[in-house]
């Protein structure tokens, strides 16, 4: 959530900012400070009348004692006693409709973010690996996992419906070997291992920008305020909500394997077959609490060791700088890793490392100290995948093919697999 000081005292500053996301938030900004200007005129007027009526009250005794006439003081009491309560419920409504407005208010960009419109318009800045070069033709993962009987969406789609799958044998074997690993790799660099719920509540969804924004896009427990995770990143950040962190422990880095629930509104007709696009899949996420002036280097820290699980598992790959108009509704600044799939001929979004800066925060009241008598202040929050574990197992069935249909497992999952081969 934007600083409502920030925008009160760099209203176009601020207007300018959001339009760099190609939509114009003008409209929303100015309800904002015309909302912001009535809750502190109410506010104002509350406090006033509170103040009188503490005064009065203290006048009444002596007044009393004196002798003196309080018919008059008396009346004046009554009145604000019966116009205090509704003073207050307007200033209350008031307040949660500028909280609204400001949570329907995405994150600014970065002055370095580059502009463009959408991913058309994103940068690479580098690539690692050789895409492979095949001497048949190459069947994309989910040919070859059905050839293989390791992938099968059909039983899925009759035991829940589309975008689903069931992993069999091998199969299973490779994706709990894939995420087995990668959490393996990242807490032997650094990162403190959780496994989080995967239901929260509102109030964490909203922390991190999920909500209200993306609702339609949320799996929501009927009849109940809890929400099945879309990622782990939000039980993960939500662990310090209303908290203030010990300076000293900074930066938090932690690593979370779960699994993760999307319901793709919008997404009809993109990516219907394999396991790129699922309603369940399984994920490793990198969440790092930082100071403000240290996080621009924490994100790229963050998305090195992304890149890095690529790297041991001979996976080529791209990383891109998004562009203002192809940011994420919560981020600041976000690199996308994209690792190479032959049936796509291109590269494919694997991870999405992002830099929220104190947007998050602010929604969920992460703090931390800087010194002993300074006042508290914003942590800066990142995330990332570690990454998507379905997509890795899709890259690694297409990548390391052969041509009599089998698939060789990267070195660094054989000990994992106790498999040298699927086949």
């Amino acid at each position: 959530m934007l600083d409502i000081k920030q925008i009160r005292e760099n209203p176009d500053k601020i207007k300018a900012a959001l339009a760099r996301r190609n939509k114009d938030y003008a409209a929303e900004v100015g309800q904002i400070l015309a909302l912001d200007e009535k809750r502190r005129a109410l506010l104002q007027k509350t406090e006033a009348l509170k103040a009188e009526q503490n005064a009065t009250s203290k006048k009444i005794p002596e007044m009393k004692k004196n002798g003196e006439d309080t018919a008059e003081i008396m009346a004046k009491m009554k009145e604000i006693s019966q116009t205090l309560p509704a003073l207050d419920q307007t200033l209350r409504q008031t307040e949660r409709a500028q909280e609204q407005l400001l949570l329907s208010v995405p994150n600014l960009p970065m002055s370095d973010v580059p502009d463009g419109k959408d991913a058309e318009d994103n940068t690479e800045i580098n690539r690692w690996g050789t895409p492979p070069q095949f001497d048949f033709t190459p069947k994309p993962h989910w040919e070859i996992g059905a050839d293989l009987g390791i992938l099968d969406p059909v039983s899925a789609a009759k035991v829940t419906g589309a975008r689903f799958h069931f992993y069999k044998g091998l199969g299973a074997r490779l994706e709990r070997s894939v995420f087995n690993f990668f959490m393996d790799l990242h807490s032997s660099r650094g990162y403190t291992e959780v496994f989080p719920p995967y239901m929260v509540s509102r109030a964490a969804m909203t922390g991190t920008g999920q909500l209200p924004k993306f609702e339609d896009g949320a799996f929501r427990v009927e009849n109940t305020d809890y929400f099945l995770i879309p990622t782990a990143e939000v039980p993960v950040t939500n662990m310090h909500r209303e908290e203030i962190l010990e300076t000293e422990k900074l930066p938090l880095r932690y690593c979370a394997y779960s699994a993760c629930f999307r319901a793709e509104a919008g997404a009809a007709g993109r990516d219907t077959r394999g396991l790129i696009r699922q309603h369940q899949f399984n994920k490793v996420e990198l969440v790092i609490f930082s100071e403000p002036e240290r996080s621009c280097d924490a994100l790229e820290t963050l998305t090195e060791d992304a890149e890095y699980v690529l790297k041991v598992l001979g996976l080529p790959y791209r990383v891109v700088t998004l562009c203002a108009g192809d940011l994420g509704f919560a981020s600041a600044k976000t690199f996308d890793i994209e690792v190479w799939m032959p049936s796509y001929g291109r590269y494919v979004e694997i991870s999405s490392c992002s830099n929220f800066q104190d947007y998050q925060a602010r929604r969920a009241g992460i703090r931390y100290r800087p010194a002993k008598d300074e006042k508290p202040r914003l942590v800066h929050t990142l995330n990332g995948s570690g990454v998507a574990v379905g997509r890795a197992v899709a890259a690694i069935l297409e990548n390391f093919q052969n041509e009599d249909g089998s698939v060789a497992v990267p070195k660094a999952l054989r000990p994992y697999m106790g498999a040298d081969v699927i086949k």
